[in-house]
């Protein structure tokens, strides 16, 4: 195993969890963030993610990605690159397993309608949702709400993003429990786990577009990154049919990808001359990165997803009815509380209590769960065939 770099998590010295557990010894040889990655993957939230969509809305395709699937891959590539940098493998992989766990049925549709029905109660934002599952919503223990993460953990899901000047209220929640220095950037795992959400979701999104039929080879290689990917692999396999060589396109640029965060990542640490992952925090900047060039064409790519795949007239179809679905579902609930189910309707004290306690009901639902609900509290519903 490569020895860490000093700009590492030391599970040994992490800054601990918010109740302390007498237990730990009795749990088999594993440090703290190894505990934190084992919590995660065993949560009932992390189950969930299984039904819950990633681009496509109920995928009648059982080869498209989904939250959980889109973790997987995240922490994959998360891990390659923390592995070569020194950093925390255990971590880095905690981190990308679970930044997308706060997300709502119906993906960013399902968001901006929790967003809009809880606007007067704060709003609703699923990376602060994230921590709310894993420090109040989730209960797996006896003495304590939550899963008891540790404060890296807890910190590196926060601001993954970078810093968070103006948390809304389920952030500052948990910060006001057990404080994650929200003004500084985070340390290098969690920057590591936000660029390989990026570099997954930019290339997988690639397969399941072709996939689906919503751009073709030939207009994915108008995308200047794509097409220099595919040069170099038609180069390799000049006889072998174009389908068979899509996956070995999506390989190359994820390859592509991961060496020029490795390469601008070690470069911007040399220049900042930090020697600590205390020093990480307080650099005033981001670390782990594209370079300038690979951003700019990562950019070109993104904007060709959006116009041709997250933004096309299929997808957006089904979205349209998710977001319907998910309103008249809230309303359901909000005009009549006691559909909630009665552990869920206990000590709301006022409304904006009540709204944020729907929003949690609701945002804990997978896409399948939302559907059914609604059939049973509204009425009959039908979502499009295909995605």
């Amino acid at each position: 195993m490569r020895p860490l770099s000093p700009l590492a998590a030391d599970p040994a010295r992490s800054r601990g969890r918010l109740h302390g557990e007498e237990s730990e010894g009795t749990r088999g040889p594993r440090d703290a963030f190894q505990r934190d990655r084992d919590r995660i993957i065993h949560s009932v939230p992390f189950r969930r993610l299984r039904h819950k969509t990633q681009v496509f809305v109920a995928p009648d395709g059982d080869h498209f990605r989904v939250r959980l699937t889109h973790s997987l891959e995240v922490a994959q590539i998360g891990r390659t690159i923390a592995r070569d940098l020194g950093l925390n493998e255990d971590l880095t992989e905690a981190l990308c397993l679970a930044h997308d766990i706060g997300h709502p049925p119906f993906g960013h549709a399902g968001e901006d309608v929790l967003q809009e029905a809880m606007a007067e109660a704060g709003g609703f934002d699923h990376n602060a949702h994230t921590l709310r599952l894993l420090t109040r919503l989730e209960t797996p223990y006896p003495r304590f709400a939550g899963l008891n993460l540790s404060w890296e953990t807890l910190e590196g899901l926060a601001k993954h993003n970078g810093p968070v000047e103006n948390p809304g209220w389920a952030l500052a929640e948990a910060n006001g429990e057990f404080p994650l220095d929200l003004a500084t950037w985070p340390g290098l795992e969690a920057q590591v786990a936000a660029i390989a959400d990026d570099i997954a979701y930019d290339n997988h999104d690639i397969d399941d577009g072709l996939r689906a039929g919503l751009f073709t080879l030939e207009e994915l290689l108008t995308v200047p990154l794509a097409a220099r990917s595919w040069e170099d692999v038609r180069a390799r396999y000049p006889d072998v049919d174009e389908a068979r060589l899509v996956p070995e396109l999506v390989r190359d640029q994820i390859g592509r990808m991961v060496n020029d965060v490795l390469e601008e990542t070690r470069r911007r640490i040399a220049a900042s001359g930090v020697g600590s992952a205390d020093e990480v925090r307080a650099a005033g900047g981001r670390l782990a990165a594209f370079s300038a060039a690979m951003a700019a064409e990562e950019g070109r790519l993104k904007a060709f997803l959006t116009e041709r795949m997250y933004s096309a007239a299929p997808v957006k179809a089904v979205s349209d009815d998710a977001r319907a679905l998910l309103a008249g579902l809230f309303a359901a609930y909000r005009d009549d509380p006691a559909l909630l189910p009665p552990e869920w309707r206990a000590g709301i004290a006022d409304r904006a209590a009540l709204l944020r306690r729907i929003g949690d009901f609701i945002a804990g639902m997978t896409d399948r769960y939302a559907v059914t609900r609604y059939r049973e509290l509204v009425g009959p519903i039908e979502l499009p065939e295909g995605f």
